[in-house]
């Protein structure tokens, strides 16, 4: 029974659809466990993968200067001495910086260090002025932690993957190769930019839980306010470390696959990655550790260069920059800060306002978008509200490539959309038109465009019937198919109706008028 359950969990996540809601918390339980050792126990091999993720920190300027940190700003426009790394400049650290990182720590339930300090991690990079980075290698700013893979994807999962160490660094240029052929261009505005590493424990197995664990830190810092975690915008990246070996034996070696900025190509990284190692073994042939790129486009990890030592990068203390120093009742003032986290905020949703799941998921996935429902929400059926945020405010925007933080709707017209469509002033078709005005920039209410416009709900018993009978009088053939016994031409029908009133007729009264009359 279990085997023919998890055969099916397997197969619908592979064309991406949702289990039933209905399977209880033990089945999942047993399914999560069943799939970390049914993917490659037919080859007597089991992967070993950990993370690291570098999120970009929200603050306004950058880690050691007050250069911008802003994002597709103009090449070569935030940059200070310091960034480019003049002789004789000396670096400031960033209050804010250390805030974030500290509440992420938290967030996480890190063990966040009263003393941290910096090191220079040195190698030579165009994209790197100094030739070398300001890390926390050896005393990091939080040691510890746990990200617990559930809920956010509809499945109670008993995984906990555990944190090695947070800390902060500097964001290093970025080197662009595919402008002047035979030419690598500098772009230095994201030099010295403020970011976190977050080093997981090996104590992933599969690609999907590498994925569900980067997606649930994206919905923590975002909640937060650490880092808005845009992957499309190198804000979140992530470099995973991948081993395999034969169930019972010690770990393999590994091999690390740098800079991957999509969850989708992290995970299909990971699964040609293992096939990978798991060929040469079975061939005979040793796993070099080095460190690895992903070719999208071929769908394969190629070699970039050996993989480096803490030897090889020369850690020393960097000694322009003190000890960090903190006190507890500055991080006891951080916690007590902190929002509702993204597994808290799910259940009290869910519970308060009595919507599915799916519906919750959805709204968590838009920074900001649970904070929208709850404005728009007020006085009116939570269901309702949400079915029109997820599905038709949602979906318009996209359609035209506007993100949700760009969203021109405030939750007052989304709210009077809804208003007017309950209380029956307009059908959905026409509330869905007044969105689309909306989202074009019309920032009147829902009332006052219908009223501006013409577009109240047509109610009136006597017109309804007149034109169904039209309707009915100007199509005798589709009449005899109906009294034929084509049921299938009553829709028909009420399309006509609906048509010809422009969407504007009460569809439940075109209904039972036609229904009386034919």
């Amino acid at each position: 029974m279990i085997k023919t359950f998890v055969t099916t969990y397997l197969k619908k996540t592979c064309n991406g659809s949702n289990i039933k809601r209905h399977v209880t918390s033990y089945q999942y339980s047993t399914q999560i466990r069943s799939e970390r050792s049914i993917l490659y126990k037919s080859n007597k091999w089991e992967a070993i993968i950990g993370l690291e993720v570098h999120a970009q920190l929200n603050s306004k300027t950058k880690l050691f200067s007050l250069s911008s940190a802003s994002f597709n700003e103009p090449v070569n426009t935030n940059v200070s001495v310091i960034d480019a790394a003049f002789p004789g400049t000396l670096p400031k650290l960033n209050a804010k910086c250390v805030e974030l990182a500290v509440a992420a720590s938290l967030a996480l339930s890190g063990n966040v260090q009263l003393v941290s300090s910096f090191d220079r991690k040195q190698y030579f990079y165009p994209d790197l002025p100094p030739g070398y980075q300001i890390t926390q290698h050896y005393a990091p700013i939080s040691l510890g932690g746990k990200i617990f893979l559930n809920n956010l994807d509809g499945l109670e999962y008993d995984t906990v993957v555990r944190i090695k160490q947070i800390q902060l660094e500097q964001d290093t240029g970025k080197s662009i190769h595919d402008i002047v052929p035979g030419m690598t261009l500098i772009d230095l505005n994201r030099a010295g930019t403020g970011l976190i590493e977050i080093v997981t424990e090996p104590d992933m197995r599969t690609s999907k839980e590498a994925g569900l664990t980067v997606k649930k830190l994206q919905a923590i810092l975002r909640a937060i306010g650490s880092s808005d975690g845009n992957m499309e915008e190198g804000s979140l990246r992530c470099d995973v470390n991948v081993s395999v070996h034969e169930h019972e034996t010690p770990y393999g070696t590994r091999c690390e696959i740098k800079n991957l900025n999509s969850i989708k190509f992290l995970m299909a990284a990971i699964d040609v990655e293992i096939e990978r190692q798991i060929k040469e073994l079975e061939n005979g042939n040793k796993i070099v550790q080095e460190t690895r790129g992903f070719d999208v486009l071929k769908n394969k990890t190629f070699r970039l260069r050996t993989k480096e030592t803490a030897t090889d990068y020369r850690y020393m203390p960097e000694p322009d920059l003190s000890p960090l120093i903190l006190n507890k009742d500055y991080i006891t003032r951080i916690s007590n800060n902190l929002p509702e986290l993204p597994d808290d905020l799910k259940t009290r949703i869910m519970k308060q306002y009595g919507i599915p799941l799916h519906d919750v998921i959805v709204l968590m996935n838009e920074t900001g978008g649970v904070k929208y429902f709850e404005k728009a929400v007020k006085n009116r059926n939570p269901q309702h509200v949400s079915n029109w945020i997820t599905h038709e405010l949602f979906g318009l925007l996209h359609a035209r490539n506007i993100k949700f933080s760009q969203n021109p709707v405030s939750a007052l017209q989304l709210g009077s959309v809804v208003d007017c469509v309950d209380n029956g002033d307009i059908t959905g078709k026409v509330g869905k038109k007044i969105l689309e005005k909306m989202i074009s920039g019309d920032s009147r209410l829902a009332s006052i465009i219908i009223q501006d416009e013409g577009l109240r709900q047509l109610s009136d018993i006597n017109e309804l019937e007149k034109i169904c009978q039209d309707v009915i009088l100007q199509n005798p053939e589709q009449l005899r198919s109906f009294k034929g016994g084509k049921q299938t031409v009553f829709a028909w029908f009420v399309g006509q109706v609906m048509n010809k009133t422009k969407g504007q007729a009460n569809p439940k009264l075109v209904n039972e008028i036609l229904r009386k009359l034919l």
